[in-house]
């Protein structure tokens, strides 16, 4: 039986999850100019509303952290500080900081103290500061005590002497509501929970008076008991007309992380009568206090009781539905567990329905008949579904953008660099396995731009441009594949010394004749770095390699563009889902194969005239104005010996990098269909060549090839990458 708080912790680090990207994006917004209040307020509230939930589960270090960093912010909003980009960054830092103990908390890692206690320190500073400026601390109350006979409360008969607050020398109470202005009455009535939690009345209310002037009263009950005298703040109201033309969702947004904590009532004011007003206020409460929003006490006793509620409040969720409707569309968490169920039973859907086609084809059933017609109808469905399904999976890569700018800020400090990054296409779905997989590639190339591509303060002086460097990072779908690109603008790839590395580690000979395509290949090989001395960046020889390598397991390709002196581009390129893909099913000397859809660009009937001999033997092929190599799939893949060309013979155009081709000879294309992926490494290991399995309709099972990763690991040294002139 599953744990209800564990379920109710896991919900909590989801949303943490989803108030960070908003705190990252608001950080981001101030960083580029955008230093407006709002701003600055939802950066606020993403801070405040992590810490409340952390308290509700005792995560000191959490709330600890987040206080102090929130304490900073509400000098920001209140003006008592100004934003500067030292504050800024500093913010920025604290938000990586926040992230951390975040995933710690949920992780059950140890949390590193050192860190988070240096910034706490760092924020200090700022707060501690701007009071020894002049600033003025907030205004706070002095209680006096008092005598009471506990025999005028029900209690005791026998008399006692106790020590109460005392209200004699209170500030007058102000209940001169404007009778014209429109605006919002506020009831708020923190539960015992609510301080347990870690909120604080003083910040909500705060927050509340962004909205529009406030005017306000503090309620104070009197004591029903003994427990009641230790209870001040469960015994604390407070009413707040605002002034202002917003919704009440507006104010239930405010209150949001208090639902369940509080009793909370928010009532439109229309031209209300002073007289009406101070009736439903006064009702059955004492009030005491006090005249302004910033001067209220901040009263959290260690430990409250239960109050009596004899006027319960509704809560912001049930305010929330009698006012405007929210436009975001509405959303269910699910468990990945049950989206990927559904998968495979929507691929399971699929295999049938291909089993269904090939049986109806082998009885030669007329394709105008209602059985055909119906097949079409349910093939049709069967995809529509898929895509459907596979679209539940997909998810923005913003999540992954932002954690690259952690990467941008960490990579540039250590090396002394100005850098900023600049994200396109955040809102760009992706799998949400691809997502996962693309943060350590995604890692490297950041790194690689920030060590290698951009050039020092110094150099970019002497060459024109901003001292600071640029990174972009940007998602697009384009034809019916996700490109991801990481552009710097710096000095392009010195392919001279690339080459020169190269010949120097024995990856290629120095007669080598290499296109500039080629050369920026190298840049991929194992062991290969051009970086004169190993650092934290770079320096050995893995980073590179590993992009490649994980990127094939995607199903991806990388190909670079590069421009000296004006910067480089690498481009990721992969498919939409990594569930089901369409293929062209072939043979090749009687196996059943699937090639990728859309790692072939055309298919070729060849012409004994149209091929070449080059040197050992190895065949190309004129395609149009140039040449290509030329591999037999079957010699490749182990199933025959070499065969010669014939007339008619079947090739597949494949382009594993940017201006590149090679044509793959089989021996028959049979159909092109979607088919489901099945995994194939944790039963046999990675097979070069081999990306995955599925299953046909005949219940066969087929190999679906990588012709990249076949390419690239091509018997001998036999494939010839030709982008000559035919002449």
């Amino acid at each position: 039986m599953s744990d209800p708080m564990q379920e109710i912790m896991a919900s909590f680090f989801i949303e943490c999850e989803e108030l960070h990207e908003s705190l990252v994006d608001a950080l981001q917004a101030l960083a580029d100019g955008d230093a407006d209040v709002e701003t600055i307020n939802v950066a606020f509230r993403a801070v405040h509303s992590i810490k409340g939930g952390a308290g509700a589960f005792g995560l000191d270090d959490l709330v600890n952290f987040a206080h102090q960093f929130e304490t900073v912010m509400d000098a920001c909003r209140s003006g008592d500080l100004a934003m500067d980009d030292p504050l800024n960054s500093l913010f920025l830092r604290c938000s990586d900081v926040l992230s951390d103990l975040i995933r710690c908390s949920r992780d059950g890692e140890p949390i590193d103290t050192a860190m988070s206690g240096g910034l706490i320190e760092e924020l200090a500073a700022y707060v501690s500061s701007d009071n020894e400026g002049g600033a003025e601390p907030e205004e706070e109350i002095d209680f006096q005590p008092m005598t009471l006979d506990l025999g005028e409360l029900g209690g005791p008969g026998d008399d006692m002497a106790v020590d109460l607050p005392s209200l004699d020398d209170l500030p007058p109470i102000n209940l001169d509501f404007p009778s014209t202005s429109p605006g919002l009455l506020v009831e708020f009535r923190p539960d015992r929970e609510l301080y347990e939690s870690g909120n604080e009345p003083l910040f909500l209310i705060k927050t509340l008076a962004d909205l529009g002037p406030c005017q306000t009263t503090v309620t104070l009950d009197p004591p029903k008991s003994i427990e009641d005298l230790k209870n001040l703040g469960g015994r604390l109201s407070w009413s707040i007309l605002v002034e202002t033309v917003s919704q009440p969702d507006a104010v239930a947004e405010i209150f949001e992380f208090t639902d369940g904590l509080c009793q909370l009532n928010v009532t439109p004011q229309q031209d209300a009568e002073p007289d009406a007003v101070i009736s439903e206020l006064t009702e059955e409460t004492t009030p005491v206090v006090t005249p302004q929003a910033d001067d209220i006490p901040t009263a959290a006793p260690p430990a409250p009781a239960e109050t009596s509620k004899a006027n319960p409040i509704d809560s912001p969720s049930t305010k929330r539905s009698e006012s405007k409707p929210a436009k975001a569309s509405p959303t269910v968490r699910v468990d990945l567990e049950r989206i990927e169920r559904l998968v495979n039973l929507v691929g399971e859907l699929v295999i049938n329905q291909a089993m269904l086609s090939q049986s109806i084809a082998q009885e030669d059933i007329p394709p105008n008949s209602p059985v055909s017609a119906g097949l079409d109808e349910f093939m049709q469905l069967t995809r529509n579904i898929q895509e459907s399904v596979m679209m539940i999976r997909a998810q923005p890569v913003k999540s992954l953008f932002q954690r690259m700018s952690r990467i941008v800020r960490e990579s540039s400090a250590a090396i002394d660099k100005r850098v900023r990054l600049v994200t396109d296409g955040e809102t760009t779905e992706i799998d949400k396995t691809a997502i996962e997989r693309l943060a350590d590639p995604l890692t490297h190339m950041i790194r690689n731009a920030v060590d290698h591509g951009l050039e020092n303060a110094a150099t970019r002086r002497e060459r024109g441009k901003n001292e600071q460097g640029e990174i972009r990072l940007s998602a697009a779908h384009r034809s019916g594949r996700v490109v991801i690109e990481v552009a710097d603008d710096g000095g392009g790839i010195d392919r001279e010394k690339v080459r020169a590395k190269a010949i120097e580690k024995g990856l290629i000979a120095e007669d080598a004749a290499l296109s500039e395509s080629e050369t920026d290949q190298l840049l991929f090989l194992p062991g290969f770095s051009t970086a004169t001395e190993v650092s934290s960046l770079s320096g050995r020889g893995v980073g590179m390699d590993v992009v490649r390598t994980q990127i094939s397991s995607l199903g991806g390709r990388v190909s670079i563009e590069s421009s000296p002196g004006v910067g480089t581009t690498f481009s990721i390129s992969l498919p939409l889902t990594l569930a089901v893909l369409d293929g062209m099913v072939i043979t090749v000397a009687g196996e059943t194969l699937v090639i990728p859809l859309n790692a072939i660009v055309e298919t070729l009937s060849l012409a004994v005239d149209d091929l070449r001999t080059v040197a050992e033997g190895q065949k190309v092929l004129r395609v149009r104005e140039q040449f290509v190599s030329v591999l037999d799939l079957g010699t490749e893949l182990g199933y025959r010996a070499q065969i010669p060309v014939e007339e008619g013979t079947i090739a597949l155009l494949i382009s594993p990098e940017e201006g590149v081709l090679v044509a793959l000879l089989v021996d028959t294309i049979e159909d092109q269909r979607q088919v489901v992926i099945k995994g194939m490494q944790e039963s046999y290991g990675r097979v070069p060549g081999v990306a995955a399995a599925t299953i046909l309709g005949d219940g066969q099972i087929a190999l679906i090839l990588d012709p990249n990763d076949l390419i690239q690991n091509s018997s001998g040294d036999d494939v010839v990458i030709l982008q000559k002139k035919a002449s």
